[in-house]
């Protein structure tokens, strides 16, 4: 059985096999975006700090009635 393999997977393998400076960026740009510590405590302070939804955003006297 053969596997499928998009136009653009062979793009981009063949990108990467010409140009393998290419993979440190990537591990670079995961890093920034992808690979972070979570800090819970935080995590839970900000969530607590939101104001809850109103129930209707678009009209601004509707909690009034």
């Amino acid at each position: 059985m053969a596997l499928y393999e998009s136009d653009h997977t062979k793009f981009m393998r063949e990108m990467m096999a010409q140009h393998p400076e290419w993979a440190e960026d990537q591990r670079r740009g995961r890093a920034i975006w992808w690979d972070r510590k979570v800090d819970l405590s935080e995590q839970k302070s900000r969530r607590e700090a939101n104001e809850p939804h109103r129930s209707y955003p678009y009209d601004v006297n509707f909690d009034l009635q």
